[in-house]
């Protein structure tokens, strides 16, 4: 086991300088000047524009730069936005709302789309299995600024339920409503997957075995069916997780939830380099640390899975 969780750290190494190198290399790609983006209509002094553009390292060549930041990266510093604040500052201010929306959503997503995919399986060609397909269905086909203004508009403002925005400090109690939002569309995946996942488990030979060994089905459903089904329900809801945080930037422009996405998408309206390469880097190692866990997690689902050299 710690030969195999070893092996995946150091896979883990090109992914990550991989990663930020293609990041950069976008975000230096980018036509126009980012300095004079942020003097709008003004002519900036020459001096003031030249004294920026050696602070920000913008005079050296792509390679240098990039290098630059990777050496601040391992001193732990982020660079500094273009407003003048630290990166680790913002990054301290806007990813724990990110993570808490991510993981709300997540935690509805799957619990939400396990049962009524488990339900829906069992159920084959009855009334709520009719019913899951064709809502799920609905919901897969709608854009997500689709359901969030019309989540907004029934439950923040018809029936007075949720806050239409989310107020400052992003509490739990207003990140409910965006939470629900987020995770409508992969809740819908969810519920087909668990579904089929179900459907195939129960046509096995040892499920059918463990009906002929006159089991109950409280005991077949939870043990054999359940847990044999999760596994390509835990890989998919794990890499879910990365995707919910970077696709969060449509729900928080939305309900204004101060976040990553939104500060994320100002950086890149900006060709804050640094900025956006800091917020990918963050992202991709909470995405290798997750699916590292859900590997993990492998064994405990299924015991036929072993770690070995």
């Amino acid at each position: 086991m710690a030969g195999y969780i070893l092996r995946r750290l150091l896979q883990a190494i090109p992914v990550l300088l991989g990663t930020t190198f293609l990041i950069y290399f976008m975000v230096f790609a980018m036509p126009g000047d980012p300095l004079l983006a942020l003097f709008g209509d003004k002519t900036p002094n020459p001096a003031l524009l030249e004294r920026l553009r050696e602070e920000y390292h913008l005079d050296q060549p792509f390679i240098v730069q990039y290098f630059l930041y990777l050496g601040g990266i391992f001193r732990g510093d982020f660079g500094t936005s273009f407003s003048g604040e630290p990166v680790s500052e913002i990054l301290a201010r806007t990813f724990p709302v990110t993570i808490r929306l991510a993981i709300m959503a997540l935690i509805i997503e799957f619990v939400g789309g396990v049962i009524v995919g488990l339900v829906s399986g069992l159920r084959k060609g009855k009334l709520f299995d009719a019913s899951a397909l064709v809502i799920s269905l609905i919901f897969i086909s709608l854009p997500i600024f689709v359901i969030a203004f019309v989540a907004q508009f029934i439950f923040g403002i018809q029936l007075g339920w949720a806050r239409t925005t989310v107020s400052t400090g992003a509490p739990i109690q207003d990140l409910i409503l965006p939470a629900f939002v987020l995770a409508s569309i992969t809740f819908a995946q969810l519920v087909r997957l668990t579904r089929a996942s179900v459907i195939e488990t129960e046509g096995l030979d040892f499920v059918r075995t463990a009906y002929g060994k006159g089991l109950s089905r409280r005991r077949i459903i939870p043990v054999h069916i359940l847990r044999n089904s999760l596994i390509p329900v835990v890989t998919y809801a794990a890499t879910d997780f990365g995707v919910l945080l970077v696709g969060a930037t449509v729900t928080e422009g939305i309900f204004n939830v101060p976040g990553v996405g939104r500060t994320l998408y100002q950086a890149i309206i900006r060709g804050e380099g640094p900025t956006v390469v800091s917020f990918v880097t963050v992202m991709v190692l909470i995405y290798l640390v997750v699916n590292l866990v859900v590997d993990l997690l492998y064994g405990l689902l299924d015991p036929r899975i072993r770690y070995v050299k």
